[in-house]
């Protein structure tokens, strides 16, 4: 059952986001970025946590989850540093994810030979 509740809601969450690229004028990167803000804003209210024990990867891997890293990275690191972890916590909490990401896109752009759209 944790699959199938990790499936329909990362499944919504692209739903949304195709019809938002269909029928509004936004740009992917304003979505991807809306995203994140959500994520940041549900996880500082704490409204996040409940719904990722619910949806369980479905809720954690989309980038509304990366927002929620981000901020729950802040949070700990205030916690811990003080006013330092603002600035230092999002990072800290979010750079295996960082890493990985870059890591891929290196190994893709020298794998692979990009072809010019017609």
């Amino acid at each position: 059952m944790e699959y199938v509740k990790a499936f329909l809601v990362g499944g919504a969450i692209c739903l949304v986001t195709q019809l938002l690229i269909d029928y509004t004028r936004l740009t992917p990167a304003r979505i991807l970025v809306s995203y994140v803000v959500l994520g940041v804003i549900l996880g500082g209210l704490g409204l996040y946590e409940p719904f990722a024990e619910f949806a369980g990867a479905g809720a954690t891997v989309p980038l509304v989850g990366f927002g929620n890293v981000l901020a729950k990275g802040v949070r700990e690191a205030i916690a811990r540093d003080g006013v330092l972890g603002i600035f230092t916590g999002g990072l800290s909490a979010a750079a295996g994810g960082v890493a990985a990401a870059v890591t891929a896109g290196l190994l893709a752009s020298l794998l692979f030979k990009p072809k010019d759209k017609a």
